[in-house]
């Protein structure tokens, strides 16, 4: 790969149109190319296995499918967790999705003659705020439908796939600006004001099955085994043996204060998982590593460094200490008074855990790789790779390498509100000899 593709590959631009990985764009994914690239550096073979501890909507473990590589994979969103394993499930019963579509017609064609005024009324007893905003009514009104015949299909791998293309068109066809990661219920998308929600959901249904069977011509007859987890990926030790992987690929959140809980909202709110901010706060963000200031009470008493941080990390405890204490002063200048002091005390307590357990997990003779982005939150730059690559040695890894991929943040340099410092989205590898 040449320098302008690796400039891509902490970003999500080749899934967008690539078979499968397309089906849920999931905010501040990285590139498939990027890991199969990883790979074959690494000279995986079939019946080596990776490890993906952030796996996200699965690019990682995808990618290894499609290789014939085994996997692990661990993803602490309780809502993008099935979407990943409906990814890697090649085997579904065509024909049983083809007669629940059926009868998913059936089923919103038997409303045809409620009328537009009733039609509104059920969707404003069933959803949010938010979800209305995003949806003309008629077309929310046969999503609606769609999402509660689901619910009643027997077999779980069906269900499992036609929930997730239902969650997957869901911003195709909203009426509001719903690019990732942000919604926008005020400005209005014209391309979706002649959209149907039924002709749009059996079209993406469509594109999926036509993607597996893409999938199961070009690799069906590679063999592989993917274990995939809901959990916490700081402690691994009941779900994945020490020394199983030969190498781990994976893309950390960014300490750049972006909320995946949030960034969910709207599919969650629609499907039913969350009715309001407090859902999302119990069910989803207590549950991910520390990467956002909406994570963080500051009457919390955990917002503290570690013991044992602070015993195997002396030199970036003192550095992450003063900056932590730089951010806390500067905080109460600002008219938000972020938590960007306990954000970066929480991510890296949370870091250091996940690598002493990636550790744990690897072979021998083997490597890690980590998509990294730094950060300078109030203007005060923390080397996120330069950090993670020290405490990585720290723990027990022999050796370390920073490759930049790409600067950041250019786009912001006219706003005023912004800082000045140039920041970089690097890939760490760290090097585990014995």
């Amino acid at each position: 790969m040449d320098n302008i593709d690796m400039q891509e590959w902490g970003t999500f631009k080749d899934c967008l149109k690539a078979p499968i990985y397309r089906w849920f764009t999931y905010p501040a994914g990285f590139s498939f190319k990027a890991a199969m690239h990883s790979f074959d550096q690494e000279k995986l073979v079939k019946g080596s296995t990776v490890y993906d501890p952030f796996m996200g909507s699965g690019t990682t473990n995808l990618a290894a499918k499609t290789m014939g590589i085994n996997s692990y994979g661990v993803e602490a969103h309780p809502f993008v967790f099935p979407i990943t394993k409906c990814k890697l499930n090649w085997n579904i019963n065509i024909d049983k999705v083809y007669t629940e579509l059926h009868n998913i017609k059936i089923k919103v064609r038997q409303t045809i003659n409620i009328s537009d005024e009733k039609k509104k009324a059920i969707v404003e007893q069933s959803f949010p705020e938010l979800v209305l905003k995003c949806f003309l009514p008629n077309t929310l009104f046969e999503l609606l439908i769609i999402r509660d015949y689901i619910r009643d299909i027997v077999d779980e791998d069906v269900k499992l796939f036609l929930n997730t293309g239902l969650i997957c068109c869901l911003r195709e066809v909203s009426i509001a600006a719903t690019g990732w990661p942000y919604i926008a219920p005020n400005k209005i998308k014209i391309t979706s004001l002649s959209k149907d929600g039924l002709g749009s959901y059996i079209n993406f249904i469509t594109k999926m099955l036509d993607d597996v069977h893409y999938f199961n011509f070009l690799y069906g007859d590679l063999t592989s085994e993917h274990h995939i987890f809901l959990g916490d990926s700081r402690d691994t030790t009941n779900i994945i043996p020490a020394e199983t992987a030969d190498h781990i690929f994976t893309s950390p959140p960014y300490l750049n204060n972006f909320d995946y809980a949030d960034r969910t909202r709207l599919e969650m709110y629609f499907i039913g998982d969350a009715n309001c901010w407090a859902d999302i706060c119990n069910n989803v963000r207590t549950k991910l590593i520390t990467s956002a200031t909406t994570q963080i009470n500051r009457k919390d008493e955990k917002w503290q460094f570690s013991k044992d941080f602070i015993t195997d990390n002396p030199e970036e405890y003192i550095f992450l200490k003063d900056a932590v204490e730089n951010l806390g002063e500067l905080r109460l200048t600002k008219g938000g008074k972020k938590s960007y002091d306990f954000l970066v005390l929480g991510y890296f307590n949370d870091l250091y855990k996940i690598l002493k357990d990636n550790y744990r997990i690897l072979k021998p003779n083997t490597t890690a790789k980590y998509i990294l982005g730094d950060s300078a939150p109030y203007g005060v730059h923390i080397p996120t790779d330069e950090l993670i690559a020290k405490i990585g040695c720290n723990i027990g890894f022999d050796s370390y390498r920073i490759d930049v991929l790409r600067t950041r943040g250019d786009k912001w340099k006219e706003n005023p509100q912004r800082h000045n410092v140039k920041l970089r989205e690097s890939i760490v590898t760290l090097f585990k000899k014995n």
